[in-house]
């Protein structure tokens, strides 16, 4: 398992590519702008930002791998293989519920010290703003990892050729998953701001998982891949929507 672990984490790094990444970062750019979050009025965001990134690939790897793993090996000792895939929808969401607990809280980990650094008083629409800092920065470091893997095992233009559009689509998810991780933790900066931190925690964790759970089911057969993505986009409009209300609604 150690090795399982170490590998994922050192993927993050492998086959580094410059139209991936420079793509990874416009992605983020493109859905933390509307934010606005005052990245050049307090430098201490680019630290959030650094430290969302690294700890989520650090929790990923040699947390939320073995905690899924554990899960997967106890439910094995009760049910069979075949009665866990003929479930599939059931016995797939203690996986993404451990998902969402352990990405939402490493991204939260630097917004909290940055909160505690305020003397726990922040505007909660700025406490939005600093959590989608960190929503995106990881956002981008995953958006970075998988199109380098992508585009290392890929001849684009070949399967553009071959496959059309279709051949896009890893890129698009990725810009989907970008706005949905940006989200995820701009609702949990807002929470933290206004004193309901570990509410707020659970609520983006859910909806992490709620967004993972799609991968559930499109194992199950339920989804299309086509439909997968189409369910991956418009929840992470949805959520982007509702944040982004947030972040500059008229407060009286």
């Amino acid at each position: 398992m150690a090795e399982y672990m170490t590998g994922m984490f050192l993927s993050f790094f492998a086959n580094p590519n410059p139209f991936g990444i420079g793509l990874a970062l416009y992605f983020g750019a493109f859905w933390l702008i509307p934010y606005w979050p005052p990245l050049f009025s307090d430098r201490r965001l680019w630290a959030v930002m650094a430290g969302s990134a690294f700890l989520s690939l650090a929790a990923i790897s040699f947390i939320q791998i073995p905690l899924q793993l554990w899960a997967g090996m106890a439910m094995g000792n009760f049910w069979s293989q075949e009665v866990i895939l003929s479930r599939m929808l059931l016995f797939g969401i203690p996986g993404v519920l451990i998902s969402g607990l352990v990405q939402e809280g490493a991204k939260l980990v630097p917004v909290v010290l940055y909160w505690r650094s305020e003397n726990r008083s922040l505007d909660p629409k700025i406490g939005l703003a600093i959590g989608a800092a960190a929503g995106a920065a990881f956002g981008i470091f995953e958006a970075q990892w998988a199109h380098n893997a992508i585009l290392s095992s890929v001849n684009i233009w070949g399967a553009l050729q071959t496959y059309g559009l279709s051949a896009l689509i890893g890129f698009w998810e990725r810009f989907s998953v970008v706005a949905a991780h940006t989200a995820f933790s701009a609702l949990a900066g807002y929470g933290l701001a206004r004193g309901k931190g570990w509410q707020y925690y659970l609520l983006a964790s859910f909806l992490h998982g709620f967004l993972n759970y799609g991968v559930v089911v499109l194992t199950a057969g339920v989804f299309t891949a086509v439909q997968l993505e189409l369910y991956i986009t418009a929840y992470a409009l949805s959520l982007t929507g509702w944040a982004l209300w947030l972040r500059w609604r008229r407060t009286i």
